[in-house]
């Protein structure tokens, strides 16, 4: 009896079925050697395992033929985002890093030069007092020359200190030198500026801010405007960068900012306003490396300020000065609203920009991108509310205390005091406002746009207030000497440029005067002037209309019809709000 072997429908290989310990599915079609059957055997069959080599496994299940569809492979992206190792992303300083952010700020610097340098005008009223005051501090001190007046009785600022500096450069290299050494100072500032932000934060933050502070109108003009507002915010912020620079340092490494601070009082009083800025940045800066120990740093600060101040008020006569440009000095007319709206124009976007900053701040400290960071403790949120509200309060401090006196006089300068200190958060401002890795780089550069062609548009407008004064002078000088009694809307201009010819005694200016007529009566205020001009009191009279419009009006009035004088020149000037004319009268011979 024969028997036909038993074949298998095969299947296509599973790639998923349970691998055989005897390795059946080695040949993937569900065969193995065959092996002699018992009923081959009783058949007398001779088994030739060259006819059948293979059989189907006794316990292998039959399946259906069926046809496996491979899924199609998903497509290859066009571009593959490389990982990053931690190299990249390291937070520790690099001389790499150091150099392109010191070539980024030489940049800023280069373009808030060249946007101080491109202002061109002669010399502002307030320039050429404290010109021509430095050149009589001068003489006093080198060859003991008698004081024209009493320059420390009304000047905001000790006139030995920056007149006399600014009248040394002046002397060799006249106003220009004046002024650019005001832009050294402005420079120097920024860079300042950069240099504690990045201490406080990061290298992004500080170049933001920079860039920022370097195109403001308030910066601009100052620096290359010969006043001693420039040398006094740079004393500001390098008594800031040492707070700052000395953190981690002895405690009384910090008293080296006191008499820094203390020049910068002497060179402006107002300047006094941000001192406890600086005190509580002792204690803010301390307070991560030295905790409760940082309260001993702000102390012994606040004492090394205090004990010099009040030593250079008890050795000097400066007091008076104090008293009547800073804590009694008269009150104005201008309302808070249009204070404000002043502000607002010259500040408004950097200080906006600042407070944006500080919120953003607050509410996340992480300054740095790498995922390293993440497990970094930085301050708390309490130290970093504190410190957005002192840089950003400082920014509020010059528009309130001006808002108390009522006027506007100064106010763009003592803007860029307060921006100074709101510049970091203003930096911080920008970086979250871009986002990490460069997210929104647009966004800060509109920021920065608007910001400079706001900063060109207002420092062009400024620089532009006062008349060009060059034909002015040019017809009274022949009509000056050392004899004469001079009347002058703007008496500091002809005394600044004809100082070789007359000094601050001879002139008259249109704010206040006191008079006794020749019937021996004193007379003050408009009487005064009408009653000295009947009388032919002056030899020459220069009025610009600009300066006091009612007293020129009144003096004009009084020259009208009178015989004692006759117009010697009627010069037409153009400025920022409109045309105008030097009229020029002399004493009829």
């Amino acid at each position: 009896m024969t028997s036909s072997p038993e074949y298998y429908t095969p299947q296509p290989y599973d790639p998923y079925a349970e691998d055989d310990g005897q390795g059946g599915w080695f040949n993937s079609d569900g065969y193995i050697p065959r092996q002699p059957q018992a009923h081959d055997v009783d058949a007398g069959y001779d088994y030739d395992s060259r006819t059948y080599p293979y059989q189907q496994r006794d316990d292998q299940p039959t399946y259906a033929l069926r046809t496996v569809t491979e899924p199609a492979p998903a497509p290859e992206p066009g571009y593959h985002v490389p990982q990053s190792p931690e190299v990249g992303w390291d937070m520790a300083a690099s001389p790499r890093r150091a150099w392109v952010s010191r070539a980024v700020l030489l940049c800023v610097l280069l373009v808030q030069a060249v946007l101080s340098l491109r202002l061109s005008n002669t010399a502002f009223q307030d320039e050429a007092l404290y010109l021509a005051a430095g050149h009589a501090e001068l003489a006093h001190l080198l060859h003991g020359t008698p004081l024209p007046v009493d320059y420390a009785a009304y000047f905001s600022g000790s006139p030995q200190l920056y007149p006399v500096l600014a009248a040394v450069v002046d002397g060799r290299f006249g106003l220009t030198g004046a002024r650019l050494l005001s832009l050294a100072f402005m420079l120097g500032t920024t860079a300042l500026l950069y240099s504690f932000t990045r201490r406080l934060f990061n290298e992004r933050a500080a170049l933001a801010g920079a860039s920022l502070f370097a195109v403001v109108q308030s910066t601009v003009v100052m620096g290359y405007f010969a006043t001693y507002d420039a040398p006094a915010v740079f004393l500001l912020a390098l008594a800031t960068w040492i707070v700052v620079r000395t953190d981690r340092a002895p405690a009384a490494a910090v008293l080296l900012a006191a008499p820094v601070a203390v020049l910068a009082v002497g060179v402006k009083y107002a300047s006094g306003l941000y001192l406890p800025t600086i005190v509580v940045l002792a204690l803010l800066t301390g307070w991560p490396h030295k905790g409760a120990r940082a309260f001993w740093r702000m102390l012994l600060l606040a004492l090394g300020i205090g004990a010099l101040l009040a030593a250079g008020l008890c050795t000097t006569d400066l007091l008076a000065g104090v008293r009547q440009t800073t804590t009694d000095r008269s009150h104005g007319t201008d309302s808070a609203a249009f204070l404000l709206q002043r502000s607002t124009q010259w500040g408004g976007l950097m200080f906006l920009t600042a407070v944006g900053g500080a919120l953003s701040y607050v509410r996340r400290g992480r300054m740095n991108e790498s995922p390293l960071a993440l497990r970094l403790t930085g301050p708390g949120r309490r130290r970093r509310a504190l410190l957005g509200l002192v840089l950003c309060g400082t920014a509020l401090l010059a528009p309130a205390y001006q808002m108390h006196l009522g006027t506007v006089v100064s106010l763009f300068k003592h803007v860029g005091f307060g921006l100074l200190f709101a510049a970091p958060m203003a930096g911080v401002g920008v970086t979250r406002l871009i986002g990490a890795h460069f997210r929104y780089p647009q966004l800060g550069i509109m920021l920065w746009t608007a910001t400079l062609c706001l900063g060109i548009s207002q420092a062009d407008w400024r620089y532009g207030v006062w008349p060009d004064s060059t034909k002015m002078i040019k017809v009274v000088a022949p009509h000056v000497d050392r004899k004469g009694h001079y009347l002058a809307s703007t008496p500091e201009v002809p005394v600044y440029y004809l100082r070789d010819r007359t000094s601050h005694r001879q002139w008259q200016g249109v704010f206040a005067m006191e008079y006794t007529d020749r019937r021996g009566r004193h007379r003050t205020g408009d009487a005064a002037y009408r009653s000295a001009v009947r009388d032919g009191e002056f030899d020459l009279i220069v009025l610009d209309g600009l300066t006091n419009p009612r007293v020129d009006a009144v003096v004009a009035g009084a020259v009208r019809g009178n015989p004692h004088y006759r117009l010697l020149a009627d010069l037409p000037f153009r400025n920022s709000s409109g045309t105008g004319h030097y009229r020029i009268w002399t004493k009829a011979s």
